[in-house]
Formats: structure tokens, sequence, C-alpha cells
């Protein structure tokens, strides 16, 4: 798996657990949308340890990117809010800065 695969699929996972907690406290549903939610955030943090990189700290970082994308991404295909110019443009400076963070050159050693 590579690691925008794995990046993308913690985005989706992340924020449909978070939804889910959402769901049930600001939406009114059941509490039994806690269930899917929590084994959602467990997956999450699972595919976060896929990620080809040898810092946790550096892939949690690169990571965010990703989410701030995937969350734009999230409210416009399930709140229908689309996302404005100035959404799109932070969203792609986080996109520059991700791959800055996981891509740049680096020494072989930490």
């Amino acid at each position: 798996m590579t690691s925008l695969a794995a990046f993308v699929g913690a985005a989706l996972m992340e924020i449909g657990g978070c939804f889910a907690f959402w769901a049930w406290l600001r939406l009114g549903q059941s509490p039994l949308w806690l269930i899917p939610g929590m084994a959602a955030l467990a997956l999450f943090a699972y595919l976060l340890t896929l990620v080809d990189s040898p810092l946790a700290g550096r892939a949690y970082a690169a990571y965010g990117g990703i989410y701030i994308t995937s969350a734009l991404v999230w409210g416009w295909a399930m709140e229908g809010h689309r996302p404005d110019r100035w959404d799109v443009a932070g969203a792609t400076i986080c996109l520059i800065g991700m791959a800055v963070i996981l891509f740049g050159p680096r020494p072989a050693a930490l």
C-alpha cells in the first residue's frame, strides 16, 4: 500500500468515525452510531502505521494536508457545502506542505 493510499484511507476513517460522534451528539442519532465510529477510528490509527516514514511524527504531520483536503471534500459530498476559493487555496497549500514533509530529500540516517 502506498503512503498516499494509506493517508486517504486514514482520512476517510477518521472523518467517518468523528462524524459518527457528531451524528450522535449533534444530530440526535442513536448511540449505536458510536460502534462503527469507534471501529473507524481504530482503523484510522492502523492505516497511519502503513505510511512509509521512519518517524511517526513526520507521518502524522504529512497526514495533516490529506486530512484537511478530505474534510473539505466530506463537507461538500455529505453536507452540501461546496469549498470556496479560499478553502481550495488553503488545501492546496497544505498538500504542498505534505509533499515537502513526506517526499523531501533527506540523508539515509534519521
